[in-house]
C-alpha cells in the first residue's frame, strides 16, 4: 500500500485536513489535487485513488474543505468562493511551485476544478472532471446554508448554470482533461455533463470515461472499484506520470 501522511494547514481561522504522499525531492514532478464534493463529501473516499496516482510517480494530495471530515468550520459559511479559496491556499502552501498540476475533482468541485483552472493557467497539465456540476455567476459568493435559502434557490433555477462561467474556463483548456460519466446520475442533469463535454472537446486532448454501473458518486466507486479505479488514472495521466501540456494552438 503506497504510504500518505497526514497534514494540516490553517487557513482563515479554520484548519484544514489533508492527506499527501509522493516523492517530495524530485524536481518537475506533477502533483495531483483531488478535490471532494459536496454533503458528505470527504478525502477519505478519495484515499485508494490518490493512492493510486502516487504509485505511478506523482506527488499527490487531498484535503476536506471546511465543515467537511476532519476540518473545522460550519458547512452551512462554506460557498463556492471559499472553496476555490481554500484550494488555492493549499496548493500554495503544499505543492511546489517548479511543477504541473493534475486536478481532479467530484460534483460541485467540478466547478472548482475550473476556477483553479483560471488561477493557474497553463500550469494545470490534466484535469478530472467527475460527473461534474457547473453554477450560475451570482452562486459564487453565497453561503450553502442549511438548503434552503439563497444558493440553493440560484442553483434550483431551470438552466440556471445556463452561460456558466466555468464551461468558459473549460473551453479555453488546453491541456489534457478526462470526464467520467456514472451510467446513471439521479443528481447532474444529463444537459449540464453534454455542456461540460462540449466545452472539454473544444480544445483540450479530451476523453470521455464511461462508468455504466456507477450512479452520481463517483469517488464512493473507484473506493471499490480498483479496476476502473486503474483505468481511470491511467486516462488522465495519459500514459506519462508528468503530462506534457499541449503546444499553444493559434
Amino acid at each position: 500500500m503506497t504510504e500518505l501522511s497526514p497534514f494540516t494547514h490553517a487557513h482563515d481561522g479554520e484548519l484544514l485536513s489533508g492527506v499527501y504522499g509522493g516523492d517530495a525531492g524530485a524536481p518537475g514532478t506533477a502533483t495531483v489535487v483531488l478535490l471532494h464534493g459536496a454533503g458528505n463529501g470527504s478525502k477519505e473516499r478519495l484515499l485508494p485513488l490518490l493512492a493510486e496516482f502516487v504509485s505511478r510517480g506523482c506527488r499527490g494530495l487531498a484535503f476536506d474543505f471546511s465543515g467537511h471530515g476532519e476540518s473545522t468550520g460550519a458547512l452551512r459559511e462554506l460557498s463556492l468562493r471559499r472553496r476555490f479559496d481554500q484550494a488555492v491556499a493549499v496548493i500554495d502552501a503544499r505543492v511546489p511551485a517548479d511543477g504541473p498540476l493534475i486536478v481532479v475533482g467530484f460534483s460541485m468541485s467540478g466547478q472548482t476544478v475550473a476556477d483553479v483552472v483560471a488561477h493557474y493557467g497553463e500550469r494545470v497539465a490534466a484535469v478530472g472532471l467527475c460527473a461534474p456540476a457547473v453554477y450560475a455567476r451570482e452562486a459564487w459568493d453565497v453561503p450553502f446554508g442549511e438548503g434552503d435559502g439563497r444558493f440553493s434557490e440560484i442553483i434550483r433555477r431551470h438552466d440556471g448554470w445556463r452561460g456558466a462561467p466555468a464551461l468558459e474556463v473549460l473551453r479555453a483548456y488546453e491541456g489534457r482533461a478526462v470526464l467520467a460519466v456514472p451510467g446513471t446520475d439521479a443528481v447532474i442533469p444529463p444537459a449540464v455533463t453534454e455542456a461540460v463535454q462540449e466545452a472539454l472537446a473544444a480544445r483540450s486532448r479530451f476523453t470521455r470515461f464511461d462508468v455504466p454501473d456507477a450512479a452520481h458518486m463517483l469517488g464512493l466507486w473507484f473506493q471499490e472499484h480498483a479496476e476502473d479505479r486503474r483505468e481511470f488514472v491511467t486516462s488522465v495521466l495519459d500514459g506519462e506520470p508528468n503530462p506534457v501540456r499541449s503546444p499553444a494552438r493559434p
